[in-house]
């Protein structure tokens, strides 16, 4: 080479109206309507819904629980025969009842019917509970104050309050007869008159408090609008088994913890308005495979990854390092050769660069000069990595043919969510040429054929993210280059594959990186063990910008 002269079914269905009171079971079933935080009304007292300014310690105020007496009765008998006896019976003590506070039904039996949080929390408490040993107590529009309590882990209900007048509320707090009442964002003051008589626990409002992650398979979750909705929300069902996400502009990009619930979840309930690109998203998180490394985009904006490879052909070594060992030893060698790429932070993953079809002297028996490695060549490489959680690269040199040509014939493991491919234009002739008489060149047109091809294999596969390398080290090798499509099937990668002298690589990667259109792709850097003097550095690579996120060594 030379140097440039200057993407499980869920469930998904609306919610349905009315609401059915069984024995045998009991469901809360109804048309579908957003989740909403109540704005604190303009009437409140304020002194009714003070919030302690500095957060308590949980304390317990006086309160008394009802007790059970014995009682005995004396009875006389009757004269029996020539002898009277008197005989004095005492009575038995009936035996303690144990309630059974426990949710009638789960979340997976419930759909919601409101359009507030506060009906919500009252129509969970009505329909799921007989009774309860604790009810908790929060303000609607406290977000921090509910899941503060949510994290207490209550044995009940939890009840929002809009005003303390509501009628409801104390209806509901004196039908479940809860041996404590625990709360969070109110004054003692305010407590103490309002629930005179009640065991209290006051729980202090802390604004860091996520919702405690259950260790069990989720009954539902249900996707809403916003983070304070689905916090909310969360908070009211997570007792029954239930949780909340709040959608995403990319469902890929959400959380670990959240992919995990919808991930487990039983039925998924979207109550969103979802972006178009959302669904197949959403069936991408269900589906559950994900990318070496974990996640399902390949290069993240909030985390950085980089991808770090042994390029080569696996039948020999004249092609690069990747063919001097077999796969197994290849990951030991990728290892040490990975040292140092970790030093700003980035999550390493290894991963072969294969050279699937070869650049060839000989026209072959189809005439494209270019020989394609059989599939079973290759899998072995594919099997490996996936044992070693890395990512393998396919890479195409078409001679005279077209990218998508080939490509299709790799379509098998491409399906694979840790399979990317790469097209190097270098060897990608016009009619007439051969190669190492001329850099071959490719346009953007060509191009965009196999990304809408790629992009569409993963839509329908519902798979991760894929990688595309584009190699590149001359500015006539890919013609029109800004109109290459990126779509978010694809992380659309550029790979400066120059070789030469450190200051001529570096010139080369500084013109290829100033283009207008630079900031529409990702960059990655080729390391040459014999055609660069010196091999750069890992040091070196890393003070490039921008950041290379995908380094090759041939």
């Amino acid at each position: 080479m030379t140097n440039p002269s200057p993407a499980r079914r869920h469930d998904a269905r609306p919610f349905r109206s009315g609401a059915v009171l069984a024995c045998a079971a009991l469901a809360l079933l109804c048309s579908a309507c957003s989740l909403r935080l109540l704005e604190r009304p303009e009437t409140q007292e304020p002194a009714e819904s003070a919030v302690t300014d500095a957060p308590a310690a949980a304390e317990t105020t006086a309160g008394a629980a009802g007790t059970a007496e014995a009682a005995s009765t004396t009875a006389t008998s009757g004269a029996t025969g020539t002898t009277g006896t008197a005989a004095t019976t005492e009575a038995a003590v009936p035996p303690t009842t144990v309630r059974d506070c426990s949710p009638r039904a789960s979340a997976g039996e419930i759909a919601l019917d409101t359009a507030d949080a506060v009906t919500l929390s009252f129509d969970i408490s009505r329909t799921l509970y007989e009774c309860a040993d604790e009810v908790g107590l929060a303000l609607a529009w406290s977000p921090e104050a509910i899941v503060s309590l949510a994290g207490h882990d209550l044995r009940g209900p939890l009840l929002l309050i809009e005003s303390w007048s509501s009628a409801d509320l104390m209806a509901e707090i004196e039908r479940l007869a809860p041996e404590r009442i625990v709360t969070a964002g109110f004054s003692e003051q305010i407590l103490e008159r309002r629930l005179p008589g009640f065991a209290i626990e006051r729980v202090p409002v802390d604004p860091q408090t996520t919702l405690p992650l259950s260790d069990v398979t989720y009954e539902r979750v249900w996707i809403v609008a916003g983070a304070e909705h689905a916090a909310v929300l969360g908070a009211l069902v997570q007792p029954l088994g239930g949780a909340a996400v709040a959608a995403h502009a990319d469902m890929r990009a959400l959380a670990p913890a959240e992919r995990e619930m919808l991930r487990s979840a039983v039925h998924v309930e979207v109550q969103a308005e979802l972006e178009p690109e959302a669904a197949w998203q959403l069936e991408v998180v269900r589906r559950g495979a994900e990318l070496p490394g974990g996640g399902l985009l390949i290069f993240d904006r909030d985390r950085t990854r980089r991808i770090v490879a042994m390029y080569g052909h696996p039948s020999t070594s004249q092609l690069g390092v990747l063919g001097e060992q077999g796969p197994s030893e290849g990951v030991a060698r990728l290892r040490s050769i990975a040292e140092g790429y970790d030093a700003d932070g980035a999550d390493v993953v290894l991963a072969f660069e294969i050279i699937a079809t070869v650049a060839s002297a000989q026209a072959g028996r189809d005439g494209d000069y270019s020989n394609e490695t059989a599939l079973d060549d290759i899998r072995p490489w594919i099997e490996t990595a996936a044992a070693n959680d890395m990512y393998v690269v396919l890479d195409l040199q078409p001679g005279r043919t077209d990218f998508l040509t080939q490509a299709k014939q790799y379509e098998e493991l491409l399906r694979l969510p840790h399979v990317g491919l790469a097209l190097d234009p270098e060897w990608r002739l016009k009619p007439g040429q051969v190669h190492l008489r001329q850099i071959g060149t490719v346009d953007a047109a060509e191009i965009n054929e196999v990304v809408r091809w790629l992009a569409e294999l993963v839509r329908t596969e519902a798979l991760p993210q894929k990688l595309l390398v584009l190699h590149q080290f001359r500015f006539s090798m890919i013609t029109n280059r800004e109109l290459i499509e990126t779509p978010p099937e694809l992380a659309v990668l550029i790979h400066m594959d120059g070789q030469g002298p450190i200051n001529t690589k570096y010139s080369t990667w500084d013109a290829l990186t100033g283009e207008p259109d630079a900031d529409r792709f990702w960059w990655g850097w080729k390391n040459f063990y014999d055609e660069d003097s010196p091999t750069p550095t890992a040091s070196q690579v890393l003070a490039r910008t921008p950041l290379p996120l995908f380094v090759s060594y041939q």
